[in-house]
């Protein structure tokens, strides 16, 4: 066996020499012996040597024991077969450790107790001597005898029972082995395995002597009735207990010949599985589930995991072949209207499917073993063959038909498959992940759709976004648009926008499938009846609404086009609304009556409506995750940002300008009769209003359908709907401050234009009593005054609650200052007499109480210094000193007017001429001489 060269040795005569000479000659033949090889190939070559080979080649020398005996030789193979536990041996080492250090401190203990005796074997005598001792350094007879007991110990390695020959007849197993006597026992071998240090070779020992035999005889083996295997053991566990064990033993087999030995033992579980899987079926076939089915299923559990039966229980389930009796997917288009989608028999075909699937999964924890999770492949081949072939007809037919009817039937069936896989229970091996696995299963059922879904639905809100918009500007250019506009002035903004907001809240939290598609006249009503007494309220508030000259809304305005076929003149629909949101947006509706040529808050509502839908059916697709759940996620951000586009730029952006152009083209001196109100400059800011709640109605309808939902995120700025939101909300504020501006100008030149048309010459300046006589003066405001005074508050007014206060202040601020140019151009145009100041008086304090409603403190000084400019009129001529006095004073009037300019209003006094002289002195010194 060895090759190894030794040097020659010769036995010389024994001599008397000393024990150094010895040790020289020993350790001389040590050297001597050294083998040519490495250790290292040497040890390589050992790893695939036979176990009794093995064993023989460590009996040839101390040295090579040593290299065979060491644990690294033996742990790897352990290990391989997964029955050594490093944590479990370092555990047990350091437990060693720590009771052998405990020996030797109580052994310690004991030696410090016992130190006289000590003392006195060390030679110490009673009278203070010592005595001498003598030591032997070596014993050759004690060593010898030590050497021969450490070979017989060594001997003993653990494989002692084994005959050290690897090629073994076909004799039966020899009686003499101890461990053999009990078959029983040799199953659960593995279970007796400990991972101790220096200990591995016996360990290793254990299971060659217990399966060895069984192993090398079933390579031997010519036919399945050879193996000793099966004469041994005769019931099929135990047959697949052991087969299962060789096949881990067979892991450790690293000598030549291993891979036919392998493939031996594999053939012969092959036969003996396919034995038991007829077996299997027979139950099967005849479903007994408890008997057959059951014994044999944990016999393939036992011999490799049972994947066989697995596979043979789901392909040959009846219900792949008798699916048709779950329901067929064209019951969905026939059973519907016209070009619908009815979602009744795809809910029933899944509700009688998901209770099969149930019962199913109780059968299979009856028969199979635990740790067999034989559910999740049985849903794959549910999923595969029952789901996808119902899914893939239906998608493609309604596909066909229409493409409402195709999203319809493809987020229906989603969520109802969603439902489908919520009622699943999980077997007793599904473990914690089930419904994760059910949702896998689910997307992929779905996956092969939801890119032509996606892409179809945002175009399919495109298209209809577009042609709602098309339609409300194709009928409204078949009409010409009013000239005439009625606004809410008897009514509060602030409150009715904050009451339709809540209603509109309250049906952007309800689910689509809630919500019907009513005509725009009630967008958002459902198709379920409520009960009649709401429904009188919006048609006795339409017919109550009142003008501020106290005319009903039917006689004093002409009929706006209506988007549902209600001809002019009709004063109501025939049906009443259905809803809560779907009265008060008629209300509203009729509330903006004069505004109905410019933008629709109906068609804001049903695009809203329509986007909500849209969303909420692609949202269903973000619970999938992954790239699918990311793509349905921007997939509903693309809706928001078309919804937007098409309502701001093709909807709202359109009315605004048009709104401008109004107010660019109106000249007060073409009108024939002027009230309250400024017709386009109402408009606009009725448009303001307008627009200020279609910007809250897209906020509410942002946070409730995109953040609350975490589609979208406020904080993201790079979010695309959150840009698409500020956009418009950026794109509104331009139309508003351009129109405001433009607004301004043209109230002024009504205001304008009342106060030169309005202001009769003798209001200020009213003609002398007849005869003497003492004259009666009203001291109230003139006519002209009032009326700038309603017209200008009516407009102001109309914009609280619509937009920020920082645009209403700026807004107020600009009108009150263009309105102190204007009267201040007005005064200088008036001859205002003595008795004629009251009334000019009155008209400066009706201007300074209306300002001070605006609550400006800086614009209140100018109406301040406005009044106090008034009663330099009321001061008779005899005054004319006093008159130059007050004229002079620069900070009677807070500084607004200098000297020169209220010299010029001074010039307005209807006795001018008669006081300049006086004036003049008093102020200039003009008419003195130096004396």
């Amino acid at each position: 066996m060895s090759n190894f060269k030794r040097a020659p040795t010769t036995r010389a005569p024994l001599r008397n020499t000393s024990i150094i000479s010895s040790l020289k000659a020993t350790s001389m033949l040590d050297q001597a012996t050294k083998p040519i090889l490495p250790a290292e190939i040497i040890s390589t070559i050992l790893d695939y040597l036979p176990i009794p080979d093995l064993m023989n080649f460590s009996r040839t020398c101390k040295r090579m024991q040593e290299m065979v005996y060491e644990d690294s030789r033996w742990v790897p193979r352990l290990k391989v077969m997964g029955v050594w536990n490093d944590g479990e041996a370092r555990k047990r080492f350091e437990e060693a450790l720590r009771a052998k250090r405990e020996m030797m401190r109580l052994r310690a203990e004991e030696e410090g107790k016992k130190g006289i005796g000590v003392a006195a074997a060390n030679g110490v005598n009673s009278g203070g001597g010592t005595r001498k001792t003598s030591t032997m350094l070596f014993d050759a007879g004690v060593e010898e005898e030590r050497q021969r007991k450490s070979v017989e110990r060594n001997s003993l390695d653990g494989f002692e029972t084994l005959a050290l020959s690897s090629s073994v007849g076909n004799r039966p197993i020899s009686s003499s082995r101890a461990p053999m006597l009990d078959p029983e026992a040799l199953l659960n071998i593995f279970a007796g395995v400990k991972s101790i240090r220096g200990s591995a070779r016996k360990e290793y020992a254990k299971i060659y002597a217990a399966l060895g035999p069984f192993y090398f005889d079933l390579a031997r083996s010519k036919s399945h009735n050879d193996p000793v295997i099966f004469r041994v053991y005769r019931d099929p566990e135990q047959q697949a207990q052991m087969l299962a064990h060789l096949h881990i033993f067979s892991k450790s087999d690293w000598a030549q010949g291993w891979r036919q030995r392998e493939e031996k033992l594999v053939t012969m579980t092959g036969i003996f599985e396919n034995a038991v899987l007829r077996e299997f079926e027979h139950g099967y076939e005849a479903w007994d589930i408890d008997g057959r089915m059951r014994r044999y299923a944990h016999v393939l559990g036992v011999l490799n995991g049972g994947h066989a039966g697995m596979e043979l229980f789901v392909q040959k389930h009846p219900m792949f072949s008798d699916r048709e009796v779950l329901g067929h997917p064209m019951d969905c288009i026939n059973q519907a209207s016209s070009g619908g989608i009815a979602l009744g028999p795809s809910r029933t075909f899944l509700e009688n499917l998901a209770r099969k699937i149930n019962e199913q999964a109780s059968i299979i924890d009856r028969v199979f073993p635990v740790g067999e999770d034989v559910l999740q492949p049985f849903l794959d081949k549910v999923a595969e063959d029952v789901l996808m072939e119902y899914v893939t007809p239906l998608f493609d037919e309604s596909h066909e038909q229409s493409i409402p009817s195709y999203l319809q039937a493809v987020s229906g069936i989603f969520e109802q498959s969603m439902q489908f896989g919520f009622s699943l229970k999980p077997s007793k091996n599904s473990g914690s992940d089930f419904p994760e696995k059910v949702k896998a299963i689910i997307a992929r059922v779905f996956e092969p759709h939801i890119d032509l879904y996606l892409t179809d639905e945002l175009d399919h809100f495109k298209r209809l976004a577009e042609a709602e918009v098309g339609n409300w500007e194709s009928k409204l250019s078949a009409q010409e648009a009013t000239t005439e506009s009625f606004f809410m002035g008897s009514f509060n903004r602030q409150a009715d926008k904050k009451d339709f907001l809540s209603s509109f809240k309250k049906v952007v939290m309800m689910p689509v499938n809630v919500v019907g598609s009513l005509p725009l006249s009630s967008p958002f009503a459902t198709n379920k009846p409520v009960p009649p007494s709401p429904v009188p309220a919006a048609p006795k508030s339409l017919s109550t609404l009142q003008t501020p000259n106290g005319i009903s809304p039917a006689s004093s305005r002409p009929q706006t086009p209506r988007l549902e076929g209600f001809r002019s003149g009709s004063p109501l629909p025939t049906e009443a609304p259905t809803d809560e949101l779907a009265a008060k947006a008629a209300l509203m509706a009729s509330k903006l009556e004069g505004i109905r040529s410019l933008f629709s808050i109906e068609v804001a509502l049903d695009l809203t409506h329509s986007a909500k839908a849209s969303i909420e059916r692609a949202g269903l697709f973000v619970r999938l995750g992954g790239q699918t759940g990311e793509e349905a996620r921007e997939q509903c951000l693309a809706v928001f940002v078309s919804l937007l586009q098409i309502l701001g730029t093709r909807h709202v952006k359109t009315g605004f300008d048009r709104a401008v152009d109004h107010l660019s083209n109106y000249n007060p001196r073409e009108v024939s009769e002027h009230k309250q109100s400024v017709a386009p400059l109402v408009t606009f800011l009725e448009l303001v209003n307008v627009g200020d709640l279609i910007s809250q109605m897209v906020d509410v309808f942002y946070e409730q359908q995109l953040v609350a939902t975490k589609l979208a995120d406020r904080n993201d700025f790079l979010d695309p709907a959150a840009q698409a939101k500020k956009k418009f909300e950026q794109m509104l504020d331009e139309r508003v401050a351009a129109g405001l501006n433009k607004g301004i100008d043209v109230l002024m030149d009504e205001v304008e234009y009342v106060c030169s048309t309005a202001t009769k010459p003798t209001d200020y300046n009213p003609p002398p009593a007849i005869n003497g006589s003492t004259q009666d003066i009203d001291i109230g405001p003139t006519a002209a005054a009032t009326q700038v005074v309603a017209i200008v508050e009516a407009h102001t007014k109309m914009l609280t609650g619509s937009t920020d206060k920082t645009m209403l202040d700026v807004f107020n601020q600009e009108v009150g200052l263009r309105l102190f140019t204007a009267l201040c151009k007005h005064l200088k145009r008036q001859r205002i007499s003595t008795d004629g100041a009251i009334k000019l008086i009155s008209d400066m304090n009706i201007y300074y109480n209306y300002i001070r409603t605006l609550k400006n403190q800086d614009l209140l000084e100018y109406f301040k210094a406005l009044r106090e400019l008034s009663q330099i009129y009321l001061i008779e001529a005899k005054h004319a000193k006093e008159m130059a006095t007050v004229i002079a004073d620069g900070g009677r009037f807070y500084g607004i007017f200098r000297a020169e300019e209220v010299y010029e209003f001074a010039e307005r006094r209807a006795d001018w001429y008669s006081v300049k002289r006086d004036v003049e002195r008093s102020m200039y010194g003009m008419g003195c001489a130096i004396m």
